[in-house]
């Protein structure tokens, strides 16, 4: 599952900086999360953290992309093999 930013969002710039796949990104009005990118911070954390900084609680299950906690570990693994294969992106 990876997760969307509603258009409630407040554009606080909090969740940005908390992603460790750097899945979010500042859209023409809002924050977007990029869902290839997305793993809801499996791999990494507990809880995504975007979730547990935004103030106005506008993060949430992309219905359109449904994934186990298999498939995200999956995609935080070729994630970490990308990086680990080209360092400078």
């Amino acid at each position: 599952m990876a997760l969307i930013i509603t258009d409630e969002c407040i554009n606080c710039d909090v969740c940005e900086p908390e992603c460790p796949n750097d899945a979010i990104s500042q859209g023409e009005e809002i924050y977007e999360i990029d869902p290839n990118l997305c793993t809801e911070c499996v791999g990494h954390y507990h809880e995504p953290q975007c979730v547990e900084v935004c103030p106005v609680d506008c993060i949430i299950v992309n219905p359109d992309r449904i994934e186990s906690k298999e498939q995200l570990q999956d995609k935080y693994q070729h994630l970490i093999d990308i990086k680990k294969n080209n360092p400078d992106q």
